[in-house]
């Protein structure tokens, strides 16, 4: 099988994987590559957190133009997969220089592949429908190379099936997801977004802190359609990830100065089942400080762009300062697509990740905040070496 991802997310995803029982585990580019049983292509789509979409391939072939392609679809046995009474849809992604015609004509070319095998068998044809197909087929074109495969998801599981209400540009669930599995955080400390928006940052760690599946809310997945989909083994799956659950005694709050956005993030919250988990705040975070014990993960996704209508080196100055000054004993990460706005951070980054948010090129980037400077941790450190060694003299 194939887990499709966000670019960066690859090693992250490969990981999960693992844990999760997968076998013969290998990255590609936004893809990781996986073996495992129906039982786990379940599990996969219930519990992966950095997965787009789990492909089953079921035809791999060399093609080096449309009609290869074509004859490549005639010669799979469809009645396998799809009744001549339901419906189908196809999506393609080619990366080919023997095909010079673009990805929705790729999909068309094999939508009318599927439709005259069975025209040609059954004297009738399955009918096409985007929205709520009973299979979606996805084409694979990488050089020579083709893969056709079943898409087990159906809609993309960033579609978690707990956000109801949203501000502009909210981050994707899965990006979230990734971005709280790059920082390390598992649930054994305090967790901040100071600039929460609909909280889904709040959402993707604390169902990681407590080991909750992220798709638990969904309602549907594609395999759901098949017609070899086993309901008693589902629920035996869904079971057993949930008997892992645990409990996470670590605060996980939210700040937004916004009153909308605060809203829908505790909308949000509950809709996910977490408000015991995640404390949803009216702050600004310009004028908050560390409140909590011990070692705190600040996250977020500050506006950057078209989404600040301020002075954007300001602003970034200001967040700079707040972290410098009010949260000692924290690990702040941030992601943006701001570059230059990132220098009027003014901290030394200790880690630098370039990712991808939709089209836009980011960086997730690490801030260590001491409590006191570096400079006095060294004197510090200094001085109690030496006096260390008086005493031994």
């Amino acid at each position: 099988m194939t887990a499709t991802t966000m670019k960066g997310l690859e090693g992250v995803l490969a990981n999960e994987l693992k844990k999760l029982g997968a076998q013969d585990v290998k990255e590609g580019i936004r893809s990781v590559s996986f073996r495992g049983d129906k039982g786990f292509l379940y599990k996969a789509n219930i519990a992966l957190r950095t997965a787009i979409r789990i492909l089953k391939p079921i035809k791999f072939c060399k093609v080096y133009d449309e009609e290869d392609l074509y004859e490549a679809i005639q010669k799979i046995k469809w009645e396998k997969y799809l009744d001549v009474e339901g419906t189908f849809a196809v999506g393609a992604v080619v990366n080919s220089k023997n095909f010079t015609s673009n990805s929705h004509y790729i999909s068309l070319k094999a939508k009318d592949g599927i439709a005259d095998y069975f025209r040609h068998k059954y004297s009738k044809r399955p009918n096409v429908d985007l929205k709520y197909p009973d299979v979606k087929v996805h084409i694979h074109i990488q050089k020579e190379w083709l893969t056709i495969s079943l898409d087990s998801s159906g809609d993309s599981l960033h579609k978690r099936g707990y956000r109801s209400a949203t501000n502009i540009a909210p981050i994707n669930e899965v990006l979230a997801a990734g971005l709280v599995m790059l920082s390390g955080y598992t649930g054994d400390e305090n967790f901040i977004d100071p600039m929460c928006g609909s909280g889904t940052i709040l959402i993707e760690a604390a169902m990681i802190a407590n080991n909750i599946p992220a798709n638990i809310n969904r309602k549907h997945f594609g395999f759901e359609n098949w017609k070899d989909y086993n309901e008693d083994l589902y629920y035996t799956i869904q079971d057993s990830l949930l008997k892992k659950i645990t409990n996470s005694h670590f605060k996980i709050m939210g700040f937004d100065k916004a009153p909308s956005a605060v809203n829908k993030a505790k909308q949000n919250v509950i809709n996910a089942n977490l408000e015991e988990f995640i404390g949803i705040h009216h702050v600004n975070f310009f004028n908050s400080k560390k409140e909590v014990f011990g070692n705190t993960t600040i996250l977020f996704n500050p506006p950057y762009g078209e989404r600040l209508n301020i002075d954007v080196n300001e602003f970034y100055g200001k967040i700079g300062d707040t972290l410098k000054n009010n949260y000692p004993g924290s690990t702040a990460w941030l992601i943006t697509s701001d570059m230059d706005a990132l220098k009027n951070v003014g901290l030394r980054t200790s880690k630098r990740i370039p990712l991808k948010n939709g089209d836009l090129d980011t960086r997730f980037v690490k801030y260590e905040l001491y409590e006191g400077s570096r400079k006095e941790k060294k004197r510090d450190r200094f001085e109690t070496l030496l006096n260390n060694s008086d005493e031994e003299e």
